[in-house]
């Protein structure tokens, strides 16, 4: 497959594709990344340009492919127990919590391929036997939240998680799924997945006591981060707990919480 260039007046009408379906702001140096991520479309719909295929997005006929390239062009990075600071701060909150009746809530706002939401569920699992709990794992890409769902991981991407809880929640493949390990039943059941835009209106998601939004800001200009901080923290309990990246800070961008440690934000009672 010929590999089909991309003009920098087409790059910026996919800049502006992107930021318009998911608030991302795209650099200039992500053009190598647009045309290889896209190229194959390019292909599957016998396109000759970059252009050509913009044009097939924004007619309105192919709302599949449009959560396609969305798809595509979200960068999806995550592992296992990613920044283990924050799931100590989540076992202490939970335990904190377990006698009480109300299920202890907990959403994965950009939960990627899912690791991060069942890295919290291994924990809950693991500290609060007697009090309800469940997890929302959200993503704006389908694809990775249907990854999500299967809960089949390469056995490399495992090297993280703690080896009591790789015993206990997870399950090694055989046959065909030689070299993967399944998250087990039992816990996959505590976790759903949906998809959800933060840069748009949200779905009725209920109350949580904690919310991850981490390492996803990044790509978003401060306007955006406002918006999207706002719809989030609205989804918070009075005094729960909003956790950013450690690359992140909610300093300018809301006054609707406190920080009360590196990257971890409680919302006001």
């Amino acid at each position: 497959m010929q590999l089909v260039s991309i003009s920098d007046a087409e790059f910026a009408q996919f800049q502006r594709f992107i930021f318009d379906a998911a608030g991302i702001t795209m650099g200039d140096a992500k053009k190598a990344l647009v045309t290889g991520r896209l190229g194959k479309r390019l292909a599957a719909h016998e396109l000759s340009s970059f252009g050509a295929y913009f044009k097939l997005l924004k007619s309105g006929q192919y709302p599949a492919e449009v959560q396609m390239a969305v798809d595509l062009l979200t960068t999806n990075e995550t592992y296992f127990f990613r920044e283990p600071k924050h799931f100590d701060f989540l076992r202490s909150q939970a335990l904190k919590e377990r006698s009480r009746p109300q299920p202890f809530r907990v959403w994965s706002a950009a939960s990627s391929s899912g690791e991060e939401a069942y890295s919290m569920a291994m924990v809950l699992a693991d500290c609060i036997q007697t009090t309800p709990w469940e997890i929302l794992g959200s993503d704006i890409s389908t694809r990775v939240i249907d990854g999500a769902r299967r809960a089949l991981y390469p056995m490399e991407r495992g090297r993280h998680i703690p080896p009591e809880y790789l015993r206990r929640f997870c399950r090694k493949g055989g046959g065909p799924y030689d070299g993967y390990f399944l998250v087990e039943r039992g816990l996959r059941s505590k976790v759903t997945f949906r998809q959800v835009n933060l840069n748009a209106a949200l779905p009725e998601l209920g109350q949580f006591d904690v919310v991850f939004l981490r390492n996803v800001m990044i790509y978003f200009n401060n306007d955006t981060k406002r918006d999207v901080v706002a719809r989030v923290i609205a989804t918070l309990k009075p005094g729960g707990y909003f956790c950013v990246g450690h690359s992140e800070s909610l300093n300018d961008i809301t006054q609707a919480v406190t920080m009360v440690a590196p990257a971890i934000y409680r919302k006001g009672v």
